[in-house]
């Protein structure tokens, strides 16, 4: 396999992880729908800086650490799905309404960027991606590392720009169906909360399981 062929597959992979929703989709959803797009695109911006802070973790050997000492990965799954969880529980217990003056008990855009970036920093599915696909990729046969790892973060970053920020812009936007109808936000607020809590739990789950 030439180097090409190697970052198509790696491309390929790298739309199966992110358009699979899961906690920071679900995230970047909760925002945009309960405080706008201008949240959302925030929270997704959290979330791409992350991104690429997994590929600098890619490049110098995170993933062939947790591998050779993988005692270390089962408290990261276990906190990363706990943190969800407890977002998720939040998003639940919430009472947030919508008016036309803006969004009352939301999270600030600079809020919601920190906690993309936590999100997506913690979220086991991610460290999952690391652990098996970055040592298959970064490949000294293929040119230095850092150039690789470089390339490999943009198309990350792209791709995450691409998939949540369109559904932070199209959430966003539905938001403005909830204006005036507060029981028909709270429901929305915490059905996402709870897809939310059901993900990191299952994800726990099934990490915990193959561990």
């Amino acid at each position: 396999m030439n180097y090409t062929e190697n970052l198509w597959l790696f491309f390929i992979l790298l739309v199966g992880i992110i358009a699979v929703p899961g906690m920071d989709m679900l995230f970047v959803l909760a925002n945009a729908l309960t405080g706008g797009g201008n949240r959302g695109l925030a929270a997704t911006a959290g979330i791409m800086l992350g991104g690429a802070v997994h590929t600098l973790n890619g490049a110098i050997g995170v993933g062939l650490l947790m591998h050779f000492v993988p005692i270390l990965f089962k408290p990261l799954l276990i906190a990363g799905a706990a943190y969800m969880a407890y977002i998720g529980i939040s998003l639940m217990r919430s009472s947030i309404t919508v008016g036309d003056d803006g969004l009352t008990g939301s999270r600030s855009a600079w809020k919601a960027f920190r906690q993309g970036l936590v999100t997506c920093l913690i979220n086991p599915k991610a460290y999952l991606f690391i652990l098996a696909v970055y040592p298959q990729f970064l490949k000294p046969a293929y040119g230095p590392i850092w150039m690789q790892a470089t390339i490999m973060g943009l198309l990350t970053v792209a791709m995450q720009a691409g998939i949540y920020g369109g559904l932070a812009i199209t959430a966003g936007r539905s938001r403005a169906l909830l204006v005036g109808n507060p029981q028909a936000t709270v429901v929305a607020v915490r059905a996402a909360g709870l897809l939310l809590f059901a993900v990191s739990v299952f994800t726990a789950w099934e990490g915990l399981r193959a561990a």
